[in-house]
């Protein structure tokens, strides 16, 4: 099991080990180690202020053993894996905490292809992590110019629509006061969106502070109160979509996928005609699909699972219900405004409101909870939380679901039961976080 890292990357609070300049020195020596010489490294960072203090440890690191390095400063994390694409770099890092707040930081790795890196090399960073000996003694470090990371992503987006076609089409966007906030207007406001944006104010320590993906009211009310077509926020590094229809209702992350979904079977543009979704994501995707022609395939939680049975199945399209959606088509890993301009043009080919396009995917009911745990036990040592979810599933049979797993990234069980009727959920709910309780240390 990754001592450091989880779902996605390794992320806590920064100035708490591992999430120090020290560490970021000692991950970089590590990662060093397993590349050739003179190779080139791209850094990119969110706006907390803490991302600075990372990036100068990393690229000591770098240049201390004579690679190069590629500063973007304060770009989307998407960005960094298209400009190792473009640089032909070898690795990409994004010093993120996405959604979490401001005293939060994190590290992100992309491979040369511009891929989240797989289990077993992450496991073999750290074990090289083990042998590192080094300290960071003087994080002073000559100041190396910034690349234009932000322009050359801005372009590239830009280009996904043809001229001017936002024309006419008011939209609400929340930059999440992070590393979008000049990236995604730029892009919106040259294709002519009449474009009404919050959240684009960073400080240092106001990123997914009451705005962005984690608090879509506020974009909701933006969108009645301006008469917008549709509002559009991100998390705090940009790779999540969460949108708001012309209604302002919250449009979830589920039907999106199937909107798309939907769209490319019916355009056959849907390789393999399959869809990557997982574990998470509403059952109504599956039928829905299917009725449509495709098929669903599901993975464990994170975009990075997603990512690697699309490159398995030959599938373009797939992504997490929390708003990671990945086109690989266009980029190779999960990109927010991407998935924006996506949404836009099939708005705008089609002459429908978002509202209208979210009908076909009636979502079943589902219920959540997540408790906070003293420590992971593995399920198959709780005999009887594992016969209480096994007599709830034999209740739901093919019509519904239970997911219970832990969090990757937090010290978390969470629970999800899915079925036709609500009331349902709820009962069988009751029952299985009763025994989850009895069974774990919960807090």
């Amino acid at each position: 099991m990754a001592q450091y890292f989880g779902t996605d990357g390794i992320r806590g609070t920064f100035g708490v080990e591992p999430m120090t300049p020290n560490f970021a020195y000692l991950l970089s020596l590590a990662l060093a180690q397993t590349v050739g010489a003179e190779s080139t490294f791209v850094i990119g960072r969110d706006t907390r202020s803490s991302g600075i203090l990372l990036e100068r440890a990393m690229q000591k690191a770098f240049r201390d053993l004579g690679h190069r390095v590629v500063l973007l400063g304060v770009v989307p994390t998407p960005a960094v894996a298209l400009w190792v694409l473009q640089e032909g770099a070898t690795f990409g890092i994004a010093l993120t905490a996405s959604h979490n707040p401001a005293q939060d930081n994190g590290i992100k790795l992309f491979n040369q292809l511009g891929q989240k890196l797989t289990l077993e090399e992450e496991e073999s960073i750290e074990s090289r992590l083990d042998s590192v000996q080094e300290t960071l003694t003087d994080e002073s470090e000559t100041e190396l110019p910034y690349y234009l990371g932000a322009d050359f992503y801005r372009q590239t987006m830009q280009q996904l629509l043809p001229d001017r076609a936002l024309s006419g089409m008011k939209i609400v966007l929340d930059c999440a006061n992070g590393a979008t906030y000049e990236t995604s207007p730029a892009v919106l406001e040259a294709l002519g969106a009449d474009l009404i944006v919050i959240g684009d104010s960073p400080d240092g320590t106001n990123i997914n502070q009451g705005v962005g993906s984690e608090f879509p009211n506020a974009l909701s009310e933006k969108v009645l109160e301006s008469g917008a077509d549709i509002g559009i926020a991100h998390d705090g590094d940009g790779d999540r979509l969460v949108v708001v229809d012309e209604r302002g209702a919250i449009v979830a992350g589920d039907q999106l996928l199937g909107i798309f979904a939907l769209e490319a079977l019916k355009n056959n543009t849907l390789k393999a005609k399959t869809l990557v979704l997982t574990v998470q994501s509403n059952l109504s995707l599956d039928f829905a699909v299917q009725a449509a022609g495709g098929s669903v395939e599901r993975v464990s939680v994170g975009d990075r699972n997603v990512a690697s049975a699309m490159r398995q199945s030959g599938s373009n399209i797939g992504g997490e219900s929390s708003g990671h959606i990945l086109f690989t088509d266009f980029a190779p890993t999960g990109d927010g405004l991407l998935a924006a301009l996506q949404l836009l043009k099939i708005l705008i080919e089609s002459k429908t409101p978002l509202s209208e396009c979210a009908k076909p995917i009636s979502l079943f009911p589902q219920v959540t909870k997540n408790f906070t745990v003293k420590e992971k036990i593995p399920f198959d040592e709780l005999p009887n939380l594992m016969q209480t979810k096994a007599t709830i599933a034999a209740e739901l049979g093919d019509k519904g679901r239970i997911l219970m797993r832990y969090s990757g990234t937090e010290s978390k069980i969470r629970l999800l039961i899915e079925a036709e009727n609500k009331q349902l959920c709820e009962r069988m709910m009751e029952i299985l976080a009763t025994q989850a309780c009895k069974s774990l240390a919960v807090t």
